[in-house]
């Protein structure tokens, strides 16, 4: 499978290239972000740096014959107003997808979304909101398929960590809980890893439903 994997920076993100790197049936794995990506090399692995995404194209050779696009792209609401996020959520999304769907029209679309987004747009709460009208947005583009995770709590593995300082310092606080969590709800408290499975199976073999939810995440994970 040839992979496009944007936000490879980020927790999810890692852990997807991660999983990508480790399964034998990725041929290629092109990861589109603003920066080097530090720490990875393998023979399979393109990094295409554009500092401005907002102006991406997917151009070339490069870009035909996509098997799946993971958009691993998110930014926390927090002190942002909704012009700014919907700029960076809904704009950015939307402009990305778009441009690959015109070189592989044939791939399938995976988008990280979170739990509580609002598919009906109707909303008080802004970033779920926004989030509910970037997901439908995707679903009307015409992708082999469209499939949007919405993980809650996501507990991250082998040293990967939020770039978000907030998140990064909950997760020292929270990590016994929520490691206690998993072992007791598996399918609700999910890992960097699991998330990276389900994806690459969301590319083999499809997914049941448009919107995946913690457990359906798990449970496709584990397909062999």
């Amino acid at each position: 499978m040839r992979i496009v994997l944007i936000g490879a920076t980020g927790m999810v993100g890692e852990g997807v290239l991660r999983a990508c790197l480790k399964a034998r049936d990725v041929t290629e794995i092109i990861v589109i972000g603003r920066r080097a990506l530090q720490g990875y090399e393998d023979p399979r692995l393109k990094v295409v740096i554009t500092p401005h995404l907002e102006r991406f194209q997917a151009e070339g050779d490069l870009f035909a014959n996509i098997d799946a696009c993971f958009f691993c792209v998110g930014v926390s609401s927090f002190r942002m107003s909704e012009a700014a996020y919907r700029a960076v959520t809904y704009d950015l999304t939307l402009h990305v997808a778009q441009r690959l769907l015109r070189a592989s029209p044939a791939m399938t679309m995976v988008y990280v979304s979170g739990a509580g987004a609002d598919s009906s747009e109707r909303g008080k709460t802004m970033w779920a909101r926004i989030r509910g009208e970037t997901e439908n947005a995707l679903q009307r583009l015409a992708f082999r398929q469209v499939v949007v995770f919405r993980p809650a709590a996501i507990i991250p593995e082998d040293g990967i960590q939020s770039r978000t300082a907030a998140y990064r310092w909950m997760y020292v606080v929270l990590k016994p809980f929520l490691i206690l969590a998993r072992r007791i709800w598996p399918e609700h408290v999910l890992t960097t890893s699991v998330i990276g499975d389900a994806m690459l199976n969301a590319a083999r073999h499809g997914a049941p439903q448009f919107i995946l939810n913690p457990a359906d995440i798990y449970r496709l994970s584990i397909i062999s």
